[in-house]
């Protein structure tokens, strides 16, 4: 299935602290997230180690919303928290 990363999309992702690369490896890879309003996402937690706002976090996961037209996946948002999820 094809990728279309939308710009808005990766604008608002590269702000948040992801890139392009990241986002079509959580869409490749991601784990399945209940995803509100005909919607669907995948997540994945990557290592991150470094500081973000001041302040140092071991891993960041990244949320890929989207949605399916014509066997394209069509990215709607992406959501980027910091934190620990994995040992």
């Amino acid at each position: 299935m094809q990728i279309r990363i939308e710009p808005h999309t990766l604008k608002r992702a590269l702000e948040r602290g992801a890139n392009e690369h990241e986002i079509i490896e959580v869409l490749n890879n991601g784990t399945t997230v209940v995803a509100k309003e005909g919607r669907s996402a995948k997540a994945k937690v990557f290592e991150f180690n470094a500081l973000r706002n001041e302040k140092h976090y071991h891993q960041k996961k990244i949320e890929v919303y989207f949605i399916i037209e014509a066997l394209t996946i069509v990215t709607i948002t992406v959501y980027v928290y910091y934190g620990k999820w994995e040992e």
